[in-house]
């Protein structure tokens, strides 16, 4: 353990800020004032619980451009993107203060001879492990939906945007939120298993690779714990015959973009049968060229920094290991000589089984362009995958369209002729080697809760 985390901007390479490491002793008292906080925190209405999540959501606001010129410095983000970042966590607040307490109220259910009372009771203590990819949107993500449920808040987020995860702390306790409620843990790998062996910690759930998934699920299996896994994925994007050329091209640059390339639900394969693969990467290759690379707090900007130069380099080695194999680099490949973790938007064709591109996820602006000879192999192609996060599917025929999305389409999230992130009112997960959970759309509020049965007897009935 060296003792300290220090926060690099990688548009930079500067600098930012460096942090002390806390030691056992402070991460276990940190986790026992998470629960002492919880334990009036779970006591409080869930109407009270709201207001105080609406008011997390109006210091959001108020505190938007400082937090998102934290975060494009901490990982490269576009500042735009950064805003709009923000924007959306604000309305996760929202969603969840305006239908948390009817999601968690009681159900009465008719039994034998009385009534039968379903309610949703807090666990505990939840420990979220968070990646750097969404500073603010990954914590608030699980926090959110878990404080409403009336649980406490642990959080380890990843190193390089420390400061955004206390800037978050700050702002919630700014908002309201009793002081330990949501707690940030500055602690390393080994001292993270600790906080899931401790007894107070009651649930675990991660953001990150497939790798890091089953190594957090095993830990968290034996300790008898309940999980939540969002991992990573290679999102195909399917164009069939019938699509429209034109939406798919423009969509698909921007699905493979978004973020700097670095989001589990960009594009990343993009599936196209025969008759439509010529035109589609004419029309990709001359957009994805066009990008402007460059400073990420300029507006004019299209494509920033990868948040650190070893994703870079990693990125690198899987796009020199799939042309070795057989791929085409169109339109990029090479890593620029210059300052900062940057990589150019690239286009690969000749994508097979067995390359790097094909395989596995490609965490950065590379586009797999994948040929399929009709509509049923395209659909064939965009399930063999160990993952199954998201996708989208271009045809001008929707009802089709959706019967594909709803029977044969073996991931968790689909758009039909567009590309969508996440949304506050609609569950966000996957299935395979994407995890398993559901956040968003309600459904977070009731992963970790003690789903209590009290059976209660008509007492005039005997």
């Amino acid at each position: 353990m060296t003792g300290q985390i220090t926060t690099i901007n990688p548009a930079t390479e500067q600098t930012l800020e460096t942090y002390t490491l806390m030691t056992n002793d402070e991460a276990r008292d940190a986790v026992r004032g998470c629960h002492d906080a919880f334990l009036d925190w779970r006591l409080k209405s869930t109407k009270d619980r709201a207001e105080i999540i609406r008011a997390i959501g109006k210091e959001l606001s108020n505190s938007k451009e400082d937090f998102a010129q934290l975060m494009t410095r901490e990982v490269g983000k576009l500042i735009g993107d950064s805003r709009d970042e923000i924007d959306l966590c604000v309305q996760i607040c929202n969603f969840t203060a305006d239908h948390g307490p009817d999601a968690l109220a009681d159900e009465e259910r008719d039994i034998p001879g009385g009534t039968g009372v379903v309610h949703y009771a807090p666990l505990g203590v939840i420990y979220g492990i968070q990646p750097w990819n969404f500073p603010c949107y990954q914590v608030v993500r699980y926090a959110i939906s878990n404080l409403m449920t009336g649980n406490g808040v642990l959080l380890k987020h990843a190193e390089n945007c420390t400061g955004s995860g206390l800037f978050l702390r700050d702002l919630m306790e700014r908002a309201g939120l009793p002081k330990n409620l949501f707690t940030v843990l500055l602690i390393d790998h080994d001292q993270s298993d600790l906080v899931i062996e401790n007894d107070l910690v009651r649930g675990v759930t991660l953001t990150g690779s497939d790798t890091a998934g089953r190594t957090v699920a095993q830990k968290a299996a034996e300790q008898l714990k309940k999980s939540v896994l969002e991992l990573g994925s290679n999102d195909a994007y399917i164009v069939l015959d019938d699509a429209d050329i034109d939406l798919a091209v423009d969509t698909c640059v921007t699905a493979r973009i978004y973020n700097n390339g670095q989001t589990c639900v960009n594009g990343k394969r993009f599936i196209v049968t025969a008759k439509n693969y010529d035109a589609f990467v004419e029309g990709y290759t001359q957009k994805m060229k066009a990008i402007k690379m460059g400073d990420p707090t300029d507006a004019d900007i299209g494509l920033g920094p990868m948040a650190r130069n070893d994703l870079r380099d990693k990125l690198a080695e899987q796009v020199a290991e799939s042309i070795k194999k057989g791929a085409r680099a169109v339109v990029g490949g090479e890593t620029p000589d210059r300052k900062g973790a940057y990589s150019p938007a690239t286009v690969l064709v000749d994508v097979k089984p067995g390359q790097p591109a094909y395989d596995d996820e490609l965490f950065g602006p590379v586009a797999s362009v994948i040929r399929a000879e009709n509509d049923e192999d395209a659909m064939r192609i965009a399930n063999d995958s160990r993952y199954g996060l998201g996708g989208g599917i271009f045809s001008r025929d929707e009802a089709r369209a959706r019967k594909l999305a709803s029977e044969q389409f073996d991931t968790g999230m689909i758009t039909l002729n567009g590309y969508n992130i996440a949304l506050p009112n609609m569950p966000f997960g996957g299935v395979k080697n994407s995890g398993y959970g559901r956040e968003h759309g309600g459904f977070g509020m009731k992963e970790f809760v003690n789903a209590k049965s009290i059976y209660m007897t008509d007492q005039e009935a005997k």
